[in-house]
């Protein structure tokens, strides 16, 4: 899974419309971004690359790309 495809997993987590969100969308603006959210993230990351991401990581982030980069090597383009 590539970067693109965590912006489309979060676009539907958070039931965003498709191609609306971008790696410097700041999580804090989007309406959909809430505990249950970081909670179906969380689960979104355990799913798709076996990690468990702290939740405090979770929530510290700014933007989706500070999201995408909790994946870090796991992520292929």
């Amino acid at each position: 899974m590539g970067r693109n495809e965590i912006l489309i997993k979060i676009e539907e987590l958070i039931e965003a419309p498709l191609g609306s969100l971008t790696e410097h969308s700041v999580m804090a603006n989007l309406a959909g971004w809430d505990s249950m959210a970081i909670l179906g993230f969380i689960n979104l990351m355990d799913e798709e690359f076996g990690l468990s991401p702290d939740p405090k990581a979770v929530v510290a982030c700014r933007t989706i790309g500070d999201l995408a980069d909790l994946a870090g090597g796991s992520l292929k383009d």
